[in-house]
């Protein structure tokens, strides 16, 4: 086979999937020697968190395109250059994808937010996802997602055939792990953190429920502080508000976007993560968190519980008190939370990108075997 990836995505503004896509890649060429691999990328855009020299490898070609992932000129351009390259299948690691293509395609859609959260978003941005994820469907022979949750979310509000969705769940990078004594010092004094903290890592969206969350915060009662770290999103600004409002200005640490070599004793000097978010395709930082050791509360919503097993404490999101009560519990609990350490590392062992590549190689196979 002979198979094209629109990396493009590998840049800061798409963090989660240049993740995804980077791991893909990387993953792919190991599993499958014998198959070649092309990956397009735009070195214009702006990529400070992933070396792409460390790709190489004898059956994976590095392509620069200098296309924008929002540009109408990639409906054109990509298509003749993927008929240049005598692609065999081309990959879309998202849903705007070029229609016309020459080959056989195939997509991955990780989850579908703007349907069930249209008030987040404004009426243009809706009907600009509706057209382009229903297109991407169409034009494309199978659909990937990322959990069985995503994928009844496919075929319910989309009417996307069982059939047509395939399921590969994501995988944990290998840098996730205990960090050591000396990592989690030196990231308390680059970053000025407490001994202990509770732990938030993600953007700051309405759907991520970080309101509540500072809300249930402010019913707990513990010497720990908040960390809140990840891209914060201008528009969004209403959990400053309420920080202020409940006048935990001392309680409550904004970290902002943290870079990515940070991130592993970042989770590893937390005492607890917390992911209250309201809905997600499949929930990485839960992983990430489990892998570094440290206990989890998540949300028992959309792919959370699939994703965390029985290694996390799950609560309904909507429910403050419950959320605190959680909160408290694994806090004032050392027995429960070596234990949460020691099932989260076992559940994040069951997801790697070997596993990821693997089952997105027998999805290529099924297109290009039709």
């Amino acid at each position: 086979m002979r198979i094209g990836i629109d990396g493009r995505y590998i840049q800061d503004h798409f963090p989660g999937i240049g993740r995804y896509t980077y791991n893909l890649v990387q993953a792919l060429a190991k599993a499958a020697p014998e198959d070649s691999f092309v990956l397009l990328y735009n070195p214009q855009l702006v990529n400070t968190r992933y070396d792409l020299e460390t790709l190489q490898s004898p059956n994976l070609e590095i392509v620069p395109v200098e296309v924008s992932t929002l540009s109408l000129a990639a409906q054109y351009r990509l298509p003749s250059l993927v008929r240049r390259l005598r692609l065999d299948l081309f990959h879309s690691p998202y849903y705007i994808k070029p229609c016309l293509l020459p080959c056989p395609s195939v997509v991955t859609i990780y989850d579908l937010i703007p349907r069930l959260y249209p008030q987040y978003i404004s009426p243009w941005a809706r009907g600009i996802f509706e057209m382009a994820i229903r297109l991407a469907i169409v034009t494309s022979r199978l659909v990937i997602t990322v959990s069985q949750s995503a994928k009844e979310d496919l075929v319910r509000l989309l009417g996307v055939p069982p059939s047509k969705v395939w399921v590969t769940p994501l995988g944990v990078d290998t840098q996730f792990c205990p960090a050591n004594e000396e990592a989690i010092f030196n990231l308390r004094q680059k970053y000025d953190l407490p001994g202990g903290y509770i732990l938030y890592l993600g953007i700051n969206k309405p759907h991520k429920n970080l309101v509540r969350l500072v809300e249930a915060f402010a019913k707990v009662k513990t010497g720990r502080k908040l960390v809140l770290a990840g891209k914060e999103d201008p528009r969004y600004r209403e959990v400053h508000k309420v920080v202020k409002q409940l006048s935990l200005q001392d309680r409550v640490v904004f970290l902002g976007r943290v870079p990515e070599e940070d991130l592993p004793a970042l989770y590893s000097a937390a005492d607890l993560f917390v992911y209250p978010s309201l809905y997600e395709g499949f929930g990485l930082p839960v992983l990430e968190a489990m892998a570094c050791g440290v206990p989890v509360v998540c949300s028992s919503t959309s792919s959370l519980p699939e994703i965390a097993g029985q290694a996390a404490v799950v609560v309904d999101p909507l429910d403050l008190s419950q959320l605190a009560r959680a909160l408290e519990r694994v806090l004032g609990d050392s027995d429960l939370r070596a234990s949460m350490r020691q099932e989260g590392l076992k559940q994040a062992a069951r997801f790697s990108w070997e596993r990821t590549a693997k089952e997105t190689l027998a999805v290529y196979r099924q297109v290009l075997s039709r």
